[in-house]
């Protein structure tokens, strides 16, 4: 059925116990060359753990503003509930809406926000505080959360982009990482191929192209001896990247995963944009974003989202399990997020409509306290009754919940900059 809408160093990430824990369970530190007195690092199982230890977050991006009360805050048997029952959930006492029976087996290992107000009903709007944890303003641009994360938790010595987005339209670069620059800027995997031009033409021989590189630096470094600004700099590492990431580019084919795995989470996009999201969290990749669209029901509101969740479900579901099995939900925040919620009412084209007063966001993983749900809605859900929260006080929770100090600045050009609104606070209630 189609609907017509209405309306982007890994040392100093092991603890002092893990650090000593590698060494008691047998790294050898005696024998052989060592590098940096940390040569255990170079033996595969403790490479392993130390790459499952890395910070990740991935946001599942519900474009046009999922319902709550069809997902995370239903009202069953009110006036604005709608015909959905609840259903239990994996975690005693907390009822999901059953279009996500899969997910609710997966509910221990997730937390739900019920009160959230972000006081704000216009699409870019309101998918701009999400992202940024700021309000739109005039005044400048602030970088989204993917270039945030990107260059706060990857590794310098990455050869990979710390910024993936996949999406159902076209490829590229975003422009999304503001005065961060373009290094941290969201590479998008349109409908999750490959990034664009990442393969050698036919036509050029590989020696060939070797030359053409080593000309290229050879040009690069005569200028920047002369005229090297930030701007150069970019200009260079972008070229660099491209290099690193032809070199890997399996790493974004999703077809590499068995056949059994592309079966589980389905064939259909979503399924195969689930599976690639976690095999780049598993290569290192620091930030993936998934988008699912479209939510905008502001007609058939109900027959919408049987279909929309009957999409995401089981592909969401058995990414939560295999983030668990691969012990990777521990480094890992996962976030399901809208720019707003739908409206309780339900107008005459048995639609909802924009509401940004009382909603929902799903959250699991890293620091996350799993089974929580952080705030309530009254009975017909159209108000929040307790502890409110905004943008802002989300977007300090996730960078907490990955270990960011969200009380510090970065320095851009000698200036600094709050990593997140100082005026907000994240919400320790949901933090371990």
């Amino acid at each position: 059925m189609r609907c017509n809408y209405a309306c982007g160093t890994l040392d100093h990430l092991l603890a002092r116990r893990q650090f000593l824990g590698a060494i008691t369970s047998g790294a050898a530190v005696a024998g052989g060359a060592m590098l940096g007195g940390l040569s255990f690092l170079t033996q595969p199982a403790a490479a392993a753990d130390l790459a499952k230890q890395q910070k990740r977050v991935l946001v599942v991006n519900m474009h046009g503003g999922l319902s709550q009360l069809e997902s995370w805050d239903p009202k069953p048997g009110t006036p604005t509930g709608g015909p959905f029952r609840a259903i239990p959930s994996s975690v005693p006492g907390t009822h999901i809406c059953e279009l996500l029976p899969e997910t609710a087996k997966q509910m221990h290992r997730l937390a739900i926000v019920r009160s959230i107000d972000t006081a704000e009903d216009d699409h870019g709007k309101g998918a701009y505080m999400m992202l940024t944890g700021r309000r739109q303003t005039p005044a400048g641009d602030f970088p989204r959360i993917g270039a945030v994360t990107a260059k706060a938790l990857a590794p310098e010595s990455s050869s990979l982009p710390g910024h993936i987005q996949i999406t159902a339209g076209g490829g590229g670069r975003t422009n999304d990482s503001a005065y961060l620059g373009p290094k941290y800027a969201g590479v998008i995997m349109g409908n999750g191929q490959p990034p664009q031009n990442s393969s050698r033409p036919d036509a050029i021989a590989q020696a060939a192209d070797e030359q053409r590189q080593v000309l290229r630096r050879a040009a690069n470094e005569r200028f920047l001896n002369r005229r090297r600004t930030a701007m150069t700099d970019a200009y260079t590492y972008s070229y660099e990247q491209a290099q690193q990431l032809m070199a890997q580019r399996d790493v974004f084919d999703v077809t590499k995963e068995s056949e059994q795995d592309q079966a589980r989470y389905g064939k259909h996009d979503f399924g195969r944009h689930c599976l690639l999201a976690r095999r780049l969290l598993e290569n290192g990749i620091t930030y993936v974003q998934v988008s699912h669209s479209n939510y905008d029901t502001h007609n058939e509101n109900f027959i919408f989202h049987i279909e929309q969740l009957g999409e995401f479900d089981n592909p969401f579901a058995t990414l939560i399990g295999d983030l668990a099995d691969r012990g990777m939900m521990e480094s890992t925040l996962v976030v399901v997020l809208s720019e707003f919620g739908r409206t309780p009412h339900i107008n005459h084209l048995f639609g909802r409509d924009h509401w940004s007063k009382s909603w929902s966001v799903l959250m699991g993983g890293a620091r996350v306290v799993p089974g929580a749900v952080i705030g309530k809605t009254n009975a017909n859900g159209t108000e929040v009754t307790d502890a409110k929260v905004d943008h802002a006080n989300l977007f300090h929770t996730y960078l907490q919940a990955v270990g960011v100090d969200t009380s510090k600045s970065f320095d851009v050009d000698g200036r600094p900059i709050p990593i997140a609104d100082p005026a907000s606070r994240g919400i320790k209630e949901l933090l371990a």
